[in-house]
């Protein structure tokens, strides 16, 4: 599925972050992205996501580089960040306007996603807590039913039960078709479901 050969990337006026990268990510796994802080973790994803773009080599998500930004690309790929706004909107209507942009959305599932966090469809984006926003977007990304699900850091200001209930759904929901990229620092929220790690270390 994801496919990067001799990448080389920096931000301007800065060293090297990746030097000559090589990864294969095949199909059907949970992937644990762990590093030390500044390794490069959330940079990935971003590359990954095509939303950065190597210096040098080859990345492919499927057929797809991801730069090109195609929607046959963007339908395939769901990407929750660490820090992230959401608009003044019911949750509802935010479902509404963007499922339609996945082609397997499925509404089920989202229904049985939100009321898993205990979450309301007719609650404000705005109004909710940072741990129910990330609950709220792990729902919709699952629900797409997308190839590739990315997560930056997704146990981040949920308390103890919610990290449960986030392994709980994310487990259910990964299939042979799909993968999952999830980069933590809390590995051992995550240490039942992640696998194969991959380690990101001096580029």
């Amino acid at each position: 599925m994801v496919q990067i050969e001799n990448l080389s990337f920096s931000y301007r006026q800065k060293q090297v972050l990746f030097d000559q990268l090589c990864l294969s990510l095949p199909m059907g796994n949970i992937y644990g992205l762990l590093g030390k802080n500044g390794a490069g973790k959330s940079s990935l994803l971003k590359l990954i996501a095509g939303l950065l773009f190597p210096k040098e080599g080859s990345l492919l998500v499927g057929e797809h580089t991801p730069g090109d930004r195609y929607p046959e690309f963007l339908q395939e790929i769901y990407l929750v960040t660490e820090e992230f706004h959401l608009p003044s909107m019911k949750m509802s209507r935010f479902v509404k306007l963007y499922s339609p942009f996945y082609p397997r959305f499925n509404h089920d599932l989202f229904e049985e996603y939100i009321k898993e966090f205990k979450l309301l469809a007719d609650q404000k984006l705005s109004a909710l807590s940072y741990g129910q926003k990330k609950k709220f977007l792990l729902s919709f990304g699952l629900a797409t039913d997308c190839r590739l699900l990315i997560l930056d850091e997704p146990t981040n200001g949920l308390d103890i039960p919610s990290k449960s209930q986030f392994r709980k759904v994310v487990a259910n929901a990964i299939h042979e078709d799909r993968s999952f990229i999830i980069s933590t620092h809390q590995a051992r929220d995550m240490e039942n479901l992640i696998d194969p790690i991959i380690i990101l270390d001096e580029g």
